[in-house]
C-alpha cells in the first residue's frame, strides 16, 4: 500500500476563505455602487454566521452557501474562474506548492479536502497537479443553483471519514499518510491521519499540536 497527503485548503494552501470567495463571486460584474449595496446587504448576516462557525461548522456551511442561490451553474463555472486569476492564485503559499511537490515528486498521491465548493477548487488542484479533491458539490435544479448543498459539507468528522474512505477505496495506507491543516476544524482529520502537521497554529489546535508533538509550520505569502 502507498501513503499519501491530505491537505486542508483554505488557511493551509490559501490565505483566504469561503467567504470571501462568495462574496467575490456574487458582486462580480457590479458596478462599485452595486457592489457596495450588496456588501451592505449581506452584512447583517455576519454576525449569524459567525455563530454559527463558532458552534458547528457544517451548519455555517449550509447556511453561507446559499448566497449562490438563484445563479446560473454556467456562471458560476466562468466565475470561479476569473475568482481563481484574480484572487486565489496570488493567495496560494509558496511553502504550500513546495510541500505539495515534495510529496509528488517521491510519488506521493495529494488529495485537497476542503469545505469550499468543488468548482471554485478545480481551478486550484490544476494549477497544483494534484490527484484528487474532497469537496462539496451545490445543488443544480434547470441549470441553476438552488444555494442548497447536493451532499454533506466537509468539515469536522466528516473530513475524517471522506479521507478514509478516500484511502480505503484507493489503495492508501493512511496510517503511513500525512494530513496538513490550519484549524480545530481541521483535528478529527489530522488525527486520523499517521502524521500530521499544522500550519499557523493557534489556540485548541497549537495546544494539540504540542502535545501530539506534531509538526508546526509557519507559512506567510511571498516567502
Amino acid at each position: 500500500m502507498r501513503r499519501a497527503a491530505f491537505f486542508d485548503v483554505d488557511g493551509t494552501v490559501v490565505a483566504s476563505d469561503i467567504v470571501r470567495y462568495g462574496v467575490e463571486i456574487r458582486t462580480m460584474d457590479r458596478s462599485r455602487l452595486g457592489r457596495l449595496g450588496w456588501i451592505a446587504g449581506f452584512l447583517p448576516r455576519v454576525p449569524w454566521l459567525l455563530a454559527l462557525d463558532a458552534w458547528r461548522r457544517e451548519a455555517f456551511q449550509r447556511s453561507f452557501y446559499r448566497v449562490y442561490r438563484g445563479l446560473e451553474a454556467a456562471e458560476l463555472d466562468r466565475r470561479a474562474d476569473a475568482l481563481f486569476h484574480a484572487w486565489v492564485e496570488p493567495r496560494i503559499y509558496p511553502a504550500a506548492v513546495e510541500r505539495i511537490e515534495r510529496h509528488r515528486s517521491r510519488g506521493e498521491p495529494v488529495v485537497l479536502v476542503t469545505g469550499s465548493i468543488d468548482t471554485i477548487v478545480a481551478p486550484l488542484a490544476e494549477r497544483l497537479g494534484v490527484s484528487g479533491v474532497i469537496a462539496p458539490r451545490l445543488e443544480v435544479r434547470d441549470g441553476m443553483l438552488t444555494g442548497e448543498l447536493a451532499d454533506p459539507p466537509v468539515a469536522g468528522e466528516r473530513k475524517a471519514e471522506r479521507i478514509a474512505s478516500y484511502a480505503a477505496e484507493r489503495g492508501i495506507d493512511l496510517g503511513a499518510s500525512i494530513a496538513y491543516g490550519d484549524s480545530a476544524d481541521d483535528l478529527p482529520m489530522l488525527e486520523r491521519a499517521g502524521r500530521a502537521a499544522v500550519v499557523n497554529p493557534r489556540g485548541r489546535l497549537r495546544k494539540r499540536a504540542l502535545e501530539r508533538k506534531w509538526e508546526m509550520l509557519y507559512w506567510e505569502l511571498g516567502r
